[in-house]
Parts: structure tokens; sequence; C-alpha cells
């Protein structure tokens, strides 16, 4: 089982992620600002993080960054799902180190799909 963590600070989309998200069989943890993301990262050590970008205290941008810093290698996964829908947005992210991005509103298939994508072991 997979450890991921949630950063959304709107507590209805966080409460359909935890949902979906646990219903695939994955264990959840949550937070809902920026710093309590970086915090929960460090000390849990997920496997994957849903990030959204637009948040308190320190946005998603900033905190996929900041775990990259620590994390050269991308071993922690980062999905980025966001409302932000640009094009020079998509980009940005993935200049930050996100592994993966989706829009909202998003299919709740297509993120547990995404998930499963990123967690499988890589073949060679």
């Amino acid at each position: 089982m997979s450890t991921i963590l949630i950063v959304e600070d709107e507590p209805d989309v966080l409460l359909l992620l935890e949902n979906r998200v646990r219903g695939a069989g994955h264990e959840v943890l949550s937070a809902i600002d920026g710093e309590q993301g970086l915090e929960l990262a460090a000390t849990q050590k997920p496997d994957l993080i849903i990030l959204d970008w637009m948040m308190p205290k320190r946005d998603g941008i900033d905190v996929c960054e900041e775990l990259r810093r620590h994390d050269p290698d991308h071993r922690l996964k980062v999905l980025m799902l966001t409302a932000r829908s640009q094009r020079s947005d998509v980009e940005r992210a993935f200049e930050a180190g996100a592994d993966d991005y989706i829009v909202k509103p998003f299919s709740s298939r297509e993120l547990i799909e995404r998930i499963g994508a990123l967690l499988a072991p890589a073949t060679d």
C-alpha cells in the first residue's frame, strides 16, 4: 500500500480526494496549506503528493521546488492538481519539478489511473 499526501486548501475537494484515493487502496495523509504539506512530507515520507497550486502560506509551486531541493532524483512523485489551466502554468509546474499535472475539474478515474502510473515500478 502506498502513502499519498494530499495538499489541498478547499475542504470539499480535500474530502473528495481523500475518499477517492483511500477507496483505491492507498493510505492518505492530508494538509490544508503548503507549510503543513512540507512538514508532513518531511516527517511521514509519502510515496506521492497530490498538490494544489493556489494555497495559503506557501503555494504549490514553492512547495514543489522545495521538495525537489531535497529529492532531485524524483523518488517522491508530485502530481499537481489545480484550476490553473494555461499552457504556461503547466510548463511552470514541470519546471518546478512536478511529475504530472491535472486541471480541475477532474475525472476521479483519470486521477486514480495517473496515480497508478506514477507509482508503478520503472521498467528498463
